[in-house]
């Protein structure tokens, strides 16, 4: 049976004062703290927390990322997520970016698995796992951080990707491997 395709929000709030000062944080191999410096300092391996959101259905909310945001600008990928900031650890981080986000508050992530990425920019990503009973309307997305926000089934979703894998960031599909098995 096909289902007419599910809604989707488009961004519409403004972005938050973002500071040219804010330095992230810096890791060796292993996920050590080095030390912090700014964004544009940093050119080896960084911290990035990120949240998978499902809701009672099974249905997977993914962000498509703002057409302004300097890596992968317009691609799909996981609803929330952040470069850890000094001062910040993977779950604070996490907190901070749903409600900056996605105007989620009074949540309890659960911890997933943490990945390694590769390639021009190298980080560690402490992934969280939710469950958010939201229409898409009840969602107060950053404009400055998300185009949109769509539920997408399983199936839907693994369709898309095989359709138009240039609209996903990379990864996406070992990301739900992952977590099938959660």
């Amino acid at each position: 049976m096909h289902r007419p395709a599910e809604p989707k929000i488009v961004g519409s709030n403004p972005a938050p004062h973002l500071s040219m000062t804010t330095k992230i944080i810096w890791v060796d191999s292993e996920d050590r703290v080095i030390g912090s410096a700014s964004r544009d300092a940093v050119n080896g391996i960084y911290r990035v927390s990120a949240l998978w959101i499902t809701n009672n259905q099974g249905k997977i909310l993914l962000a498509r990322r703002a057409l302004s945001k300097s890596h992968n600008p317009g691609k799909w990928g996981p609803a929330v997520a952040g470069t850890v900031e000094e001062g910040e650890t993977y779950e604070s981080n996490i907190l901070k970016e749903a409600e900056e986000e996605l105007g989620l508050k009074k949540i309890h992530p659960k911890k997933g698995p943490k990945t390694r990425t590769y390639g021009e920019h190298q980080f560690f990503c402490q992934w969280f796992t939710t469950t958010v009973k939201k229409p898409l309307n009840q969602f107060k997305i950053q404009k400055a951080e998300v185009e949109e926000i769509k539920w997408f089934s399983k199936e839907e979703l693994m369709q898309q990707i095989q359709e138009k894998p240039s609209e996903f960031l990379e990864g996406i599909t070992e990301w739900m491997k992952q977590f099938e098995k959660t």
